[in-house]
């Protein structure tokens, strides 16, 4: 985890002199993408949070939430190889012989026994298939449910008094409540209010200049969160996986990202006296004119707190629910989302 405290002075627009314990540096290009060259000569691009002095930034390794299903298949795809082989290596001659004595056999039995509809042989792993689709199920309906839970709320209040179960937050109460920016960050770092969220997103920046707001950015990773195939099962027990539609697909899409935004709020609300919190999420996409994967802002959200607090969690649809806040968002069944502009904090 990693607190960072930054300090800027404008020279020019769109030009900055960087004020930090690495030395002086300048800075140039768009807000929230910056390229920035220190007195040594070192070069540093820099993808923050516009309008901030001070963020925070935090990073790691998104889980791979499909990979224990896959390993799965995979170890049955070689049991079903291993049988395949087996009854290849029969000899030609058993085979034969079994084959004439069978049909002799089934010729006999066919004059004698009444005819009757054949039925489809039970997979015998059939047991480990359900489990499989069930565990697929629970992970498809996680990645749509990230909002029903939250973290418990905190009243700074009565943490200033020495109260409740956060002692180690005493010690910051006061400015807290004051206001003080530095102590929000400080908060951030000993609470880590986002810390169960990794598997949901591979890092998040939160950056303000406004007690009143917070402004976080998430990077979505939605191709390793959300599996590419879906399974199920035929009437026999035989396992079948096939792709999901790019329709279904991009739905699962829209509703994880919208699931993990409302939860982000939520959990930022429990945390610190904000007021309002402005959400960008961001994916890579492919770039066709380089070949190259681009790292874009696909929603911008902007949450009011008395807003949230009317909203049953348990009951909405999240992609329907953040609809309703103030949102630069593009998104279409059958091609998913397109760049959008982001929302000023202001």
């Amino acid at each position: 985890m990693g607190l960072n405290f930054r300090k800027s002075i404008t020279l020019l627009k769109g030009v900055k002199l960087n004020l930090s314990k690495g030395g002086p540096s300048l800075s140039f290009g768009r807000s929230g993408l910056r390229q920035s060259i220190n007195l040594k000569g070192t070069g540093r691009t820099t993808i923050g949070i516009p309008g901030t002095g001070i963020y925070y930034s935090k990073q790691t390794n998104v889980k791979n939430l499909v990979k224990k299903g896959k390993e799965k298949l995979d170890e049955m795809s070689e049991k079903k190889k291993a049988k395949a082989a087996g009854a290849e290596a029969l000899p030609a001659a058993a085979g034969a012989g079994a084959a004439a004595k069978g049909a002799k056999a089934s010729k006999g039995a066919a004059a004698k026994a009444p005819a009757r509809s054949a039925s489809p042989a039970v997979n015998p792993d059939l047991e480990q298939n359900q489990q499989l689709v069930a565990e697929f199920e629970e992970r498809i309906e996680a990645v749509k449910s990230v909002h029903k839970q939250s973290d418990g709320y905190i009243d700074w209040e009565v943490i200033k008094k020495g109260a409740g179960n956060n002692k180690e937050l005493v010690p910051f109460a006061e400015s807290v409540l004051a206001g003080d920016i530095d102590s929000y960050f400080k908060v951030i770092a000993e609470a880590g209010p986002f810390d169960d969220l990794l598997e949901y997103g591979s890092s998040f920046e939160v950056g303000t200049d406004d007690p009143t707001i917070l402004e976080i950015e998430f990077r979505v990773m939605s191709d390793q969160v959300i599996p590419q195939n879906k399974l199920s099962l035929k009437a026999n027990g035989d396992l079948v996986e096939k792709p999901f539609t790019k329709s279904e697909y991009n739905d699962l899409v829209q509703d994880y990202v919208a699931s993990t935004i409302l939860r982000v709020a939520r959990d930022s609300f429990a945390l610190l006296p904000i007021q309002k919190v402005l959400i960008h999420a961001v994916d890579s996409q492919l770039n066709t004119a380089t070949g190259n994967e681009d790292v874009i802002t696909i929603v911008s959200v902007m949450i009011k707190r008395d807003a949230l607090m009317t909203i049953n969690f348990e009951r909405i649809d999240p992609s329907d629910c953040l609809a309703g806040f103030e949102i630069n968002e593009k998104f279409k069944k059958t091609s998913g989302f397109a760049p959008v502009d982001r929302l000023l904090p202001y």
